[in-house]
């Protein structure tokens, strides 16, 4: 079965830390963070596109730029989290700690629910460590 993908790559700086860490990360910190999706298909539209980049642009910066771009991302049970959203800090909350690993899934699972159906998303968190999500088939 033969498959095509596009991949486009988006930029985000983001603060975070990870709850009952030992080390560094246990503290507040910021990134900048690459992030690479990857949409595939089986087959072409009528422009012969998996994907056309702009779209994938279009829809991805929109779910980024309004969930993760320039905010505070916690883990929903942080003490942290009344603080700062009383503060009037703007937060995003993950369920679990938002390591790159759960971020890559979020970022997957949130683009969905605008119609890119992303089948990889990796979650560059410095220039040297990334996590990657893939979907199962």
């Amino acid at each position: 079965m033969e498959k095509y993908s596009v991949k486009k790559t988006f930029y985000i700086s983001y603060g975070h830390r990870l709850m009952d860490y030992k080390g560094k990360c246990g503290n507040l910190h910021g990134h900048n963070a690459k992030i690479e999706i990857t949409v595939e298909s089986e087959e072409l539209d009528d422009k012969d596109m998996a994907l056309d980049f702009t779209e994938l642009g279009a829809r991805a910066e929109k779910w980024l730029d309004g969930n993760l771009d320039h905010k505070t991302i916690l883990c929903a049970g942080d003490p942290l989290a009344k603080t700062l959203e009383n503060s009037g800090q703007e937060l995003f909350l993950t369920e679990k700690n938002p390591t790159a690993e759960i971020l890559a899934k979020t970022i997957c699972e949130g683009l969905s629910g605008l119609g890119v159906k992303a089948k990889k998303v990796r979650f560059w968190e410095t220039d040297d460590s990334s996590a990657t999500y893939k979907k199962g088939d």
